[in-house]
């Protein structure tokens, strides 16, 4: 079967976003353009790299190639707007691109859909029919700025960190491995505030 690239060139939209409750999230990306949506779901932790990568990729574009790039998202352009619903995965990602299209002054975003065998480099951000299905989305510096900041506030939404070993804390607490083992509970360290 050919590959499916799902290409957004001046996307309307493209933000991360979830669905449950903090500690049971399920993460996903979601692109529009023109009536058309997709989304596909990875893991908190991928949402984290690409808006780091994001951010780094930003800087050197500046430094590189003077692109206008701005240090924080213009209030015009924040999108804090929940997912669109109905919420019909495509695919869950596996594999992530990110690079610089100097042609068309914008960001490149591709994400490849989970495979069993290994994905070879050659197809990421590439047309060639063999390979995974993928979302690929173009994006402006401000909006690839503004993609990236929802996402670190997508990511910092979840479950408070214990504040010893900065794990995940649950409503009930967790074992502490800085406390022996320890259950530490959100309402009694509250208490001991």
């Amino acid at each position: 079967m050919a590959r499916i690239i799902h290409l957004f060139r001046t996307p309307d939209r493209f933000v991360a976003g979830t669905v449950g409750q903090p500690g049971d999230r399920v993460f996903y990306l979601q692109a529009s353009e023109e009536g058309r949506t997709v989304s596909v779901s990875l893991e908190k932790q991928q949402v984290a790299v690409l808006a780091e990568r994001l951010g780094a990729l930003l800087e050197e574009v500046q430094r590189r190639f003077g692109a206008d790039v701005p240090a924080a998202t213009p209030g015009e352009v924040v999108d804090n707007q929940p997912l669109e619903v109905p919420l019909d995965e495509e695919f869950r990602v596996g594999t992530m691109g990110l690079g610089w299209d100097a042609e068309s002054h914008a960001v490149v975003i591709e994400l490849l859909a989970v495979t069993e065998e290994e994905v070879d480099e050659s197809v990421v951000l590439d047309d060639t029919e063999e390979g995974p299905d993928a979302v690929r989305v173009f994006l402006t510096p401000v909006l690839a700025r503004a993609f990236a900041q929802r996402a670190e506030r997508v990511v910092a939404a979840g479950r408070k960190p214990c504040p010893l070993c900065n794990g995940p804390l649950d409503a009930d607490g967790h074992i502490c491995p800085r406390q022996n083992g320890y259950r530490r509970g959100a309402v009694a360290d509250e208490a001991d505030e």
